[in-house]
């Protein structure tokens, strides 16, 4: 990975640097046709646009990165858009795209503490670490991070799918959901797939984990195998679920996500 997260700019601040510039949660990117581009400017004046105190986080080939903001009714000049983050999967490169993902969670975090959440002081910026601080009761606010689990569940050749009541109604993926106050992964996905599908599972092991910039959540990926039970579906939650085989798949999420990383794993070792 060629970003690298930091709190100072370790470079000259006159090399050309990438702006993660969004209106509310949609980023700014220059179009050329089909191509996509994150800006990469001396200065934002370069595309006339006046942006909010910009905010650095980070290099990505030894070029500064920084996250700001633009007033909500801005109208971007002639070959640049704002678009939503999912818009742009498979459209830019799949590490810029991460990279804005932590900007924007970022973003969110410095707007939504302003304000010390104990005693309503305003808050500064700790130069140490990624975190505010309040100049009265000296309270530490880190970035918040929402751990979700996610989980291929395997019955023999087949991986249980579903369709979510918020997906498409023609996708399906696999089975996830937030942690619990108090709770361990473990106790997470089997309460998640109880709860919505009404099974139990067994031989729950770690796959691998994606941050999830939507808004601010860290999806831990696991695989588990079937134990008992018969499928009862939360209709509150998902619309439909099944078993299928790999040569009878329905359709799935994209590449980028750790969700379909699982299902073609399950592909490959079936």
């Amino acid at each position: 990975m060629k970003f690298k997260y930091e709190m100072i700019p370790s470079m000259s601040e006159n090399i050309p640097a990438y702006y993660f510039i969004f209106r509310k949660k949609e980023l700014l990117v220059k179009v050329n046709g089909e191509k996509v581009f994150i800006p990469l400017m001396a200065d934002p004046s370069e595309i006339k646009i006046q942006i909010a105190r910009k905010q650095y986080f980070g290099s990505f080939f030894n070029h500064p990165c920084y996250y700001t903001t633009v007033s909500a009714d801005i109208e971007p000049p002639v070959g640049i858009r704002f678009l939503g983050l999912r818009s742009l999967y498979e459209k830019i490169e799949e590490e810029i795209l991460w990279i804005a993902g932590r900007a924007l969670q970022l973003l969110i975090w410095d707007e939504l503490s302003q304000y010390c959440g104990q005693c309503g002081t305003p808050t500064k910026i700790n130069p140490k670490e990624r975190a505010k601080y309040c100049p009265n009761c000296h309270l530490l606010t880190y970035p918040r991070i929402s751990p979700a689990i996610i989980v291929g569940v395997l019955k023999e050749n087949q991986i249980l799918l579903a369709n979510g009541a918020r997906f498409p109604s023609n996708l399906y993926s696999v089975i996830a959901g937030f942690v619990e106050p108090g709770e361990t992964l473990e106790e997470c996905v089997k309460r998640e797939i109880k709860e919505e599908i009404g099974i139990n599972v067994k031989n729950i092991r770690y796959f691998g984990s994606q941050a999830w910039p939507f808004p601010d959540s860290l999806m831990i990926g696991f695989l588990a195998d079937y134990s008992a039970g018969e499928l009862r579906i939360d209709r509150t939650e998902i619309r439909d679920a099944n078993w299928f085989t790999k040569n009878e798949l329905p359709p799935i999420p994209s590449k980028i996500s750790i969700a379909r990383k699982i299902i073609d794993w399950f592909i490959k070792n079936n």
